[in-house]
């Protein structure tokens, strides 16, 4: 729960409920492995595929008197199971960490595939915003200042192409983390050995971990969380634009507001960037989780416990953040507000200074000294920016500058099509040429 949000199926995925299922779902994968090899009662398998429950109060109940969760789990299902025969079959030849750990990877599989479909979705919304507006001019902007002309298109077509990144960094965090340990207290494999592990991690859908110590090494989960990390980096980005673009001396975007919303107690004017900031906080919680993580890695020896207390909080927390941090960023792109009428004022509002760079090119290559074609360049442009008029028509007027640039050529270098020329191509690497016919 984030404010008022909820997002209900990643929340179901980190509920006690959902945990325990997990657990008992690699007992029951270990337990019919093992009846299958001969080693437990066929029967008895059987018998607690057909019997075993959670029950989330029990546990916890149980939990409070042995101090210890997974004694506790074990012996409700037990409980459940009502056969002291079966029951003794129950977590044979496994340690704690080999259930948790494993578990924990079928729960982080889960959270993946529900992340991977927001970045799938987030990314279809900034394509198509991306095509919307890939004709319509806007300033670019290098230190907060004017820069060069680009389009608001390609604005949305660089977060577009980040999110691709995204999702392949995420794929492969999530796919490097989807395997499972069978492999006992300190990782021997003594009890049941490699042959006994990998069967019951194929059978939950895993990997095995080619060489543990009782537990999995966290370098992997440093990884899921760094990568979460900087995917929640590049939501910010995207937030941290609209807020600085939504300034009200800007004003070429605006978030969502909705018709019953309101920006301040006191002035009823307000028309905040609310939602924006609110990823660019959040992002700050999971990256701070990913330094949580990467301090898990060091353990002593073949384990202590110092990462459980931690990963309790930070992979919840993590995914559940990030989940939401791209279903809102969505929203917000979706239906942000973009004003193409107030990009071209604020384009023109520096009276043709935007273009300087171009007219340094050109004029070099009309022939002028590079250092003699700055020193003109700039001195107009300093003039013109502190007197707030019209470079162009200093420049037109500049008898060293007209010695090279014709009114022909002028036009030609303050040509704002001409700047834009290669947005077409630079769409075509991005998206394909499928995508160009789509649209």
């Amino acid at each position: 729960m984030i404010g008022r949000y909820t997002r209900a199926e990643m929340g179901r995925v980190w509920g006690e409920e959902n945990k325990f299922q997990k657990w008992l779902d690699v007992e029951l994968a270990a337990t019919e492995t093992l009846a299958e090899a001969g080693i437990v009662p066929r029967e008895a398998a059987a018998k607690l595929r057909e019997r075993a429950r959670i029950d989330v109060a029990r546990i916890n109940e149980i939990e409070a008197k042995v101090k210890h969760d997974v004694i506790a789990f074990t012996i409700a299902v037990q409980e459940a199971v009502g056969d002291p025969e079966a029951g003794r079959w129950l977590h044979y030849g496994l340690t704690s960490n080999d259930v948790v750990d494993t578990a924990q990877a079928l729960l982080i599989r889960q959270a993946s595939h529900l992340i991977e479909k927001d970045l799938e979705a987030f990314g279809e919304v900034l394509e198509r915003r991306a095509w919307e507006f890939k004709d319509t001019p806007e300033i670019g902007r290098t230190h907060g200042i004017h820069a060069e002309p680009i389009t608001f298109g390609l604005k949305v077509a660089n977060w577009y192409a980040e999110n691709r990144r995204d999702l392949v960094r995420f794929q492969v965090a999530a796919h490097q983390l989807a395997v499972g340990k069978i492999s006992g207290a300190v990782g021997t494999c003594t009890h049941l050995g490699p042959e006994i592990e990998q069967k019951i991690c194929q059978r939950l859908g895993l990997a095995t971990a080619p060489i543990t110590s009782q537990v999995i090494e966290r370098d992997r989960h440093a990884q899921y969380l760094s990568t979460l990390a900087i995917l929640a980096a590049s939501l910010e980005r995207v937030a941290l634009e609209i807020r600085h673009l939504q300034r009200t001396e800007v004003r070429e975007v605006e978030e969502p507001f909705g018709g019953e919303q309101r920006g301040s107690s006191a002035m009823p004017h307000k028309r905040n960037p609310v939602s924006s900031e609110q990823i660019c906080g959040l992002a700050r919680v999971v990256r701070a989780n990913s330094m949580a993580a990467l301090e898990n890695v060091a353990l002593w020896h073949e384990r202590d416990i110092s990462h459980s207390s931690v990963e309790r909080v930070i992979l919840p927390d993590s995914t559940i953040l990030v989940d939401y941090m791209l279903h809102r960023t969505t929203e917000i792109v979706s239906n942000m507000k973009v004003f193409p009428q107030r990009m071209q004022r604020n384009l023109d509002s520096t009276m043709g200074l935007i273009f300087s760079g171009q007219l340094l090119q050109d004029l070099v290559e009309h022939g002028a000294p590079r250092e003699d074609a700055y020193k003109w360049v700039q001195g107009h442009a300093m003039s013109a920016w502190e007197s707030e008029t019209s470079f162009r028509d200093r420049i037109a007027a500049d008898a060293n500058i007209r010695k090279f640039l014709d009114e022909k050529a002028l036009a030609n270098t303050f040509d704002l099509k001409r700047q834009l020329r290669a947005v077409d191509a630079i769409f075509r690497r991005v998206f394909g040429a499928k995508s160009s016919a789509a649209n």
